[in-house]
């Protein structure tokens, strides 16, 4: 494969490429990227109760990371408490158990709120989670006006790929809009939304898929926000962002990045006629892909997410997490997740890769490959807009069926050996070597999690819960903004899922249909 002027017939550098910090921002949104300020390395962390994962975080700043990342257990994102019995098996697994805002002040006690940028990736319950992270800010003297961070908020992407659904798709979408809404006036800095298009790609979507498919849903939040929300859109813009995987066809992964920034400054300026620069930048996060991981020959893992973290960081991310070399097998123990920080640091201390800006830039290959996922996408995001926009999209289960036939394609690959996976179909027996530390949660910490939420519930003051938890109801079935009842609620110590069961009995649940 051999590339040249000639791949690059109708390339265009103002139009197409542009410095550093320049509309249309392929080569970064900011003129001195890593140079004058290196990404935010924010390791994803959570497990057990509030106790456990507030040890993690404190350890990892320790060690130097930059940012938190709060991963929630299932229970949590689905809305039912500790003790509810679909809860059982499931409390405190894939991150950190919060039932009320006494586990939330838990979780960040002795970390400075003001001080520190926090990221929560939670989607249906994500109101509830960040008034309450407001709530625990303001008992520690900080007004909301100062914190810094991201929820998650992208329930659309649950209906195509991930499934941590509660509420049909118009409900879930308002709860987004008065996130939006609420921020854009109490918490300037916060980022309200953060697209994923990360568990759309670890699903089995291709490159341009992921691409495509998560800026199908960023525009349809900008259009709910500016019909629903009634707001201007450079009055919100400027807060959103996005969160991408980083996989292991390293020069695709720098080109898709590129790709994504130029499509979206195109998208903002001419759809929707934003003027100002900042609602025209594509701020992402990045976190390294935990389907390439594997349990046979764990050791490979290590070598992965270090080629895949660079991809990040030549393609311009704004901060990264790095995954942890046996997180096939189970949660990362402490000496899994330094080495995967300290991966982040050695790109960003020793390789000396942040000194220039945009190093692949003018490459035949990358700005060849830039373009074609450009077009690539934009058939896509064509696709979509004949069916009507992303939501009509979903409904019909056009990308779920889309992500479907490419993982199953990429799975025939790899057992044809077209697609190579070291130490699985070549160069290994397809055997896990080796015994490796690894992190279960003690039963113990599940009995003390569920006894701390039957402690709050009883010493609470319980007519101050059901005059707020009625409110709410009655806002929920008014159409008006929930934030600040949920605000009321979460101080009363009203749980997540006394919460959720209110929306619950107004808004009903998603049942998915078949698709096939």
């Amino acid at each position: 494969m051999f590339f040249s002027p000639k791949d690059l017939k109708h390339f265009d550098y103002s139009r197409d490429l542009g410095d550093p910090g320049e509309y249309p921002f392929t080569r970064g949104i900011y003129p001195t990227m890593y140079t004058g300020r290196l990404w935010t390395m924010r390791q994803y962390a959570g497990f057990g109760t509030a106790e456990e994962s507030n040890r993690r975080y404190k350890y990892l700043l320790d060690h130097g990371q930059t940012g938190l990342s709060v991963a929630f257990d299932l229970p949590t994102q689905m809305g039912y408490d500790s003790d509810h019995p679909l809860s059982e098996g499931e409390v405190g697994k894939t991150g950190v158990a919060i039932d009320t805002i006494r586990d939330m002040e838990i979780l960040f006690d002795g970390i400075p709120l003001h001080k520190v940028s926090t990221s929560m990736t939670i989607n249906a319950t994500a109101a509830i989670l960040l008034v309450m992270y407001i709530a625990v800010a303001e008992k520690k003297g900080i007004t909301p006006e100062v914190l810094q961070g991201t929820v998650q908020n992208d329930v659309l992407k649950e209906y195509i790929a991930r499934g941590a659904y509660i509420y049909p798709p118009a409900a879930s979408l308002k709860i987004t809009v008065d996130i939006v809404s609420y921020c854009s006036k109490h918490l300037p800095k916060w980022n309200t939304i953060s697209v994923s298009g990360y568990h759309i790609r670890e699903a089995g979507a291709t490159a341009a898929q992921e691409v495509a498919f998560t800026l199908a849903n960023g525009v349809a939040y900008v259009r709910a926000v500016i019909e629903q929300g009634r707001l201007l859109v450079d009055t919100f813009a400027p807060r959103l962002s996005f969160f991408f995987n980083a996989h292991n066809d390293f020069f695709e992964e720098v080109a898709k990045f590129r790709a994504a920034r130029r499509i979206w400054a195109k998208i903002m300026k001419e759809e929707f006629k934003a003027k100002n620069q900042k609602s025209c930048m594509l701020r992402f996060h990045t976190q390294t892909a935990g389907s390439t991981l594997t349990a046979q020959e764990p050791n490979n893992n290590a070598i992965r997410v270090a080629f895949q973290a660079l991809a990040a960081v030549l393609g311009g991310t704004q901060s990264l997490h790095t995954n942890s070399f046996v997180e096939a097998l189970s949660l990362p123990t402490e000496d899994a997740v330094r080495l995967a920080l300290r991966t982040q640091q050695i790109i960003a201390y020793e390789s000396n890769v942040p000194k220039v800006i945009d190093p692949l830039g003018g490459s035949y290959y990358i700005e060849g490959l830039t373009s074609d996922l450009e077009s690539k996408v934009g058939k896509y995001l064509d696709e979509i807009e004949e069916l009507g926009g992303s939501v009509r999209a979903i409904e019909s289960g056009y990308l779920q069926k889309e992500i479907h036939k490419s993982a199953y394609e990429f799975q025939r690959a790899v057992e044809r050996g077209e697609k190579n996976v070291i130490g699985v179909n070549i160069f290994g027996e397809g055997k896990r070597i080796g015994k490796y530390a690894t992190l279960r949660v003690p039963p113990k910490l599940v009995k003390r999690q569920i006894s701390r939420t039957r402690s709050v519930r009883r010493k609470r003051d319980h007519t101050a819960v059901k005059i707020a938890l009625d409110s709410l109801r009655n806002d929920v079935t008014a159409g008006r903004n929930l934030m600040t009842p949920m605000l009321d609620c979460v101080k009363k110590y009203a749980t997540v899922g006394e919460i959720s069961e209110v929306l619950r009995e107004v808004y009903g649940e998603f049942r998915e249909k078949p698709i096939f």
